[in-house]
């Protein structure tokens, strides 16, 4: 790997048990040839998960005494510097959370510290679902929701302990919360490691190459919108659906928005701005294609929390200007947004 050239970093999350340590364990001893250093983020004061990790010739890192996205993101910061002074030694970065760690923090790190966005580039996170026994914790258990609506890439594990009929209401809820990641069904986290490995998910440039489709799904709304505490999701149920899950813990939502028009630069800078401020905390992720009045080019962001990256992509050329964009977090307020998006078009 070209020393100037970012590493590409991977976060592993999920819940207890759900099967992070046998997806790690997988990548670690498929025969592909890359040379991965591993970060082990062990929640207590004893670790211990680094002795269920199959030995293998990577360097491994264990993070103790936190859970990244509380007290131990120096560490983080710490270790990935060390791995910098070591860069020829490997081709990417796994970092393997907590249980009940929120990704979030995580995430930010690539986008806040200079050092760190100098030498890599988050590729992804993917979120490891224990499909038996999720739906006990989709309800009182925060972190469950918060790192699915993070995720760019889902694995619902344990299928084989599944019924087929209720994978439908599981994809369903999880589809909810977050329309934007892939969704793959595994048996003890058996995928293709090009799946989980170097997907772009967080890289703006490949992003900038591909269509909005992320709000292409049969879910969405009519009237051109398809439309610690960290989280962010999508929202496009119908109203039936809202009905219907109205017991259900749906803090961590989705609102996507697609509309024609040409935005106002000014009002969405501000809009934007205001946003973020006030309720960065409550958005997980958000992405967006936009057609600025005056601008030949498709205006391209992501964002995590109160972090928002965004540039020019191609050309609108021929195509028709729309907007599209969305946001997955807690608590959003769909009618809100909207508004909000609205009142930045141009007259």
């Amino acid at each position: 790997m070209s020393p100037h050239h970012p590493i590409p970093v991977t976060v592993i999350t999920g819940f207890l048990g759900a099967g992070k340590t046998t997806l790690l364990n997988r990548i670690l001893t498929e025969n592909h040839g890359k040379r991965i250093a591993v970060i082990e983020n062990e929640f207590g004061e004893i670790g211990i998960d680094h002795q269920l990790v199959i030995q293998s010739d990577e360097d491994i890192f264990e993070l103790n005494n936190g859970c990244i996205c509380c007290r131990v993101r120096g560490d983080l910061i710490r270790i990935l510097a060390k791995l910098r002074q070591r860069r020829d030694k490997f081709d990417s970065v796994l970092i393997e959370t907590t249980g009940m760690a929120d990704p979030g923090p995580v995430a930010q790190t690539f986008f806040t510290d200079e050092e760190v966005k100098e030498s890599f580039i988050l590729d992804g996170i993917v979120t490891v679902v224990d499909a038996r026994h999720v739906g006990l914790h989709f309800d009182d258990m925060r972190e469950v929701r918060e790192q699915i609506g993070f995720a760019d890439v889902i694995l619902l594990n344990k299928e084989d302990l599944v019924p087929p009929e209720d994978f439908v209401e599981l994809e369903r809820r999880i589809r909810k919360m977050n329309p934007m990641a892939k969704l793959y069904r595994t048996q003890d986290c058996a995928i293709a490691l090009d799946k989980v490995l170097n997907i772009g998910g967080f890289d703006l440039k490949r992003a900038l190459q591909l269509e909005p489709d992320f709000l292409d799904a049969d879910e969405h709304d009519h009237e051109h919108e398809h439309g610690h505490d960290h989280d962010d999701e999508h929202r496009h149920e119908h109203d039936e659906e809202e009905h219907h899950d109205h017991h259900h813990a749906e803090d961590v939502t989705s609102v996507g928005i697609r509309a024609k028009g040409d935005l106002d630069e000014k009002k969405l800078a501000e809009w934007l701005g205001k946003l973020l401020r006030t309720k960065g905390q409550d958005i997980f992720r958000m992405k967006g294609v936009l057609a600025v009045k005056g601008r030949e080019m498709r205006f391209v962001f992501q964002g995590v929390h109160m972090l928002m990256d965004g540039r020019p992509g191609r050309e609108w050329g021929s195509d028709p200007r729309e907007n599209a964009l969305i946001f997955i977090g807690r608590n959003l307020d769909r009618a809100a947004l909207n508004e909000g998006f609205r009142s930045c078009l141009a007259s």
